[in-house]
C-alpha cells in the first residue's frame, strides 16, 4: 500500500522535548525499516515447524500477495497467520519470539523513526503483526509501554491458525484498538506508513508518515537500546522469499554435504583432515605457533590450551591445527565425531579439578571455560578453576563463519549443532595461538585464579576485538531457554579416566 501524502513526513517531527508525550507507532515500515512481515513470519515457521513449514508458509505467500494488494491487508496477513501458526503450540510460538526475532528486529530498525520514538516518555505500538510475535522484542527491547496487536486464536495450547475478534488489525480495526486503549485521551505523536494508518494516525494530536525509502540503513548495533549478546535460531540471513527458497532447495544438497565433511573429520588420519575438509569446501586458518606436544615419557605435566568457544566442533579444528590433544565436550554425538578423545566436566569444582590435573600427566589438554558458547562478539566470564591446576597456559583465539546455518543452539537438539554447522555451503574456522603465559602472570607466582583468568580472557578478546562480558552459562539459557543449561544425566558417571558425555 502506498504511503499517505496528506501527512507531514518523520523528518519534519522533533524528538527534543518529548519526555512527556506520547507515542504510538506501526511497526513494519515504521519502527522497522522493512514494509514486509514475510521474513519473521518465515524466521518463527522454520524455527517451529522446520522447512516443511517453511515450504508451506513460502507456497501460500502468492496467494497471500495477491490478497494483500488487491483485495486487502487484512486477507494477506490471516494467509501468512495461518500458513505459519496453524497447529504450532504456542509455547513454541513464544520461545521464538522472545530468543530468535529480536536479533533480525533490531538490524531494521528504522533510524529516524527511532529517535523519536525513543524520545517519547510513554511509547505503544499499533501493529497488525500477531502480538504473541513482536511482544518480546517491543517490550524488552524497545521499552515500549504496551503492544496492541493482532490476537491469534487457541485451542488447548495450539493456534488454530485463526485470529481473535476484532481481526487483522488494519484500518479501522487499528482506530477502533487505539479508542478502546485509549478511550478518550488524545495520544501526542501517531507514526505510520501507508494509507491504511490513517484511520488511527488521524486521532492522534500530530501525525506523521515514514516514506519508503529503502537506502535507509538500520540503527547500528552500538547505538541500540540494548546489546542483543545471546539469541538463537538456525537461520543465520533473514530469509526473504527468496533466500527462503534457496535455504528450501540447500538443505537436500547441504545434508550430503555435511556427512561428508563429518566422516573425512573423524574417520581419516589426522595429517589428511585439512586437505580434505578443503577440497570439501571448509577453510581453516592457522595463525601462531603452538608449543611443542610435551611427551609422557618426560615426566613433565602437559600445557592447557585455554579456548574461546564457538561451537562443539571446536575439538576437530583445534586437533587439525595442533594434532591429538584431549578437549571437553558437552554432547555425545561430538564425542561420537571427534577425532580426539573428548570428556565431560561434572561441574562439581573437586572433581573437575582431580580429572584435570590427572589428564595433564597424560599430556596436553584444551578447555573452554566460557562453559558454552556465544554467537556475538562477546567473551562470556572464564571460570577460573583451569588458572589453579597449571602454571603451562597457552590462550587460543578460536572464531568461525557461517553464512547460512548457525552451528550452535539452547532451545534445540545440540546433537544437531555440528550437521549445521557443516551444511553451511562454506564454513570456516580460523585458530590463533598466542604465546604462551609468562611465569609472573601465573598462579605459581602469587596472582589469583580470577585475575588470572580475567587476563587470559582480555588478551583473546583483544586479539578477537570482541567485548569481554561478565555473563556466564547460567545466563544465557535463562535468557534463551528458561533454564540453567544443566543436563540430567541418569546414568552415574564414570570413572574420571574413562570417556564421558552427556
Amino acid at each position: 500500500m502506498a504511503a499517505d501524502t496528506s501527512f507531514p513526513t518523520v523528518d519534519k517531527c522533533t524528538s527534543i522535548g518529548r519526555e512527556q508525550h506520547t507515542v504510538v507507532a506501526d511497526m513494519d515500515g515504521t519502527l522497522l525499516r522493512g514494509r514486509s512481515s514475510f521474513p519473521y513470519f518465515a524466521l518463527v515457521a522454520f524455527e517451529i515447524g522446520g522447512v516443511l513449514r517453511l515450504l508451506f508458509l513460502l507456497l501460500a505467500s502468492p496467494l497471500a500477495g495477491i490478497l494483500y494488494y488487491f483485495v486487502s491487508e487484512s486477507a494477506g496477513i490471516q494467509v501468512l497467520i495461518f500458513a505459519t501458526f496453524a497447529g504450532a503450540r504456542v509455547s513454541d510460538i513464544e520461545s521464538v519470539a522472545h530468543a530468535v526475532l529480536p536479533k533480525f528486529y533490531s538490524s531494521d530498525l528504522h533510524p529516524v523513526t527511532w529517535s523519536v520514538f525513543s524520545a517519547c516518555g510513554q511509547r505503544h505500538v499499533l501493529t497488525a503483526n500477531p502480538r504473541i510475535m513482536v511482544k518480546a522484542f517491543l517490550k524488552d527491547f524497545l521499552g515500549a509501554d504496551s503492544v496492541l496487536g493482532t490476537e491469534i486464536a487457541i485451542y488447548k495450547g495450539r493456534a488454530t491458525g485463526f485470529v481473535r475478534e476484532p481481526g487483522i488489525l488494519v484500518g479501522k480495526n487499528k482506530a477502533d484498538a487505539l479508542k478502546k486503549a485509549f478511550g478518550e485521551t488524545q495520544p501526542d505523536i501517531g507514526l505510520g506508513d501507508r494509507q491504511t494508518d490513517a484511520p488511527f494516525m488521524s486521532l492522534c494530536k500530530e501525525a506523521y508518515i515514514v516514506p519508503p525509502k529503502p537506502e535507509v540503513k538500520a540503527v547500528t548495533s552500538d547505538k541500540l537500546p540494548k546489546p542483543i549478546i545471546f539469541h538463537d535460531g538456525r537461520l543465520v540471513q533473514k530469509p526473504n522469499p527468496l533466500m527462503a527458497l534457496l535455504t528450501i532447495l540447500w538443505i537436500p544438497i547441504g545434508f550430503v554435504l555435511a556427512c561428508l565433511r563429518m566422516a573425512a573429520g573423524s574417520l581419516l588420519p589426522m595429517p589428511l583432515v585439512y586437505y580434505a575438509l578443503w577440497a570439501l569446501g571448509v577453510r581453516v586458518t592457522i595463525k601462531g605457533t603452538p608449543p611443542s606436544p610435551v611427551r609422557k615419557s618426560t615426566g613433565k605435566s602437559g600445557v592447557l590450551f585455554i579456548c574461546s568457544h564457538r561451537t562443539l566442533l571446536d575439538p576437530i579444528f583445534l586437533s587439525i591445527a595442533l594434532g591429538p590433544a584431549v578437549t571437553y565436550s558437552i554432547s555425545r554425538l561430538s564425542e561420537i565425531i571427534s577425532p580426539i578423545k573428548t570428556v565431560r566436566l561434572s561441574r562439581d569444582r573437586v572433581a573437575d579439578a582431580a580429572m584435570i590435573k590427572k589428564l595433564l600427566e597424560e599430556g596436553d589438554l584444551a578447555i573452554c571455560p566460557e562453559g558454552t558458547t556465544c554467537r556475538e562478539p562477546f567473551l562470556l566470564r572464564f571460570s577460573a578453576l583451569f588458572a589453579e591446576l597449571t602454571d603451562q597456559l597457552v590462550p587460543v583465539a578460536m572464531v568461525n563463519r557461517m553464512s547460512m546455518f548457525h552451528g550452535t543452539t539452547a532451545r534445540g537438539w545440540k546433537g544437531m549443532d555440528p550437521f549445521y554447522f557443516s551444511m553451511n555451503p562454506s564454513p570456516a574456522y580460523e585458530v590463533t595461538f598466542l604465546n604462551k603465559l609468562p611465569m609472573e602472570l601465573t598462579c605459581g607466582s602469587g596472582k589469583s585464579s580470577h585475575e588470572v583468568a580475567n587476563y587470559i580472557q582480555r588478551l583473546i578478546a583483544a586479539t578477537l576485538s570482541y567485548e569481554c562480558t561478565s555473563f556466564t552459562r547460567k545466563d544465557k539459557y535463562r535468557a534463551l531457554a528458561g533454564n540453567d543449561g544443566n543436563v540430567v544425566d541418569p546414568k552415574p558417571l564414570l570413572k574420571a579416566n574413562k570417556v564421558m558425555g552427556c
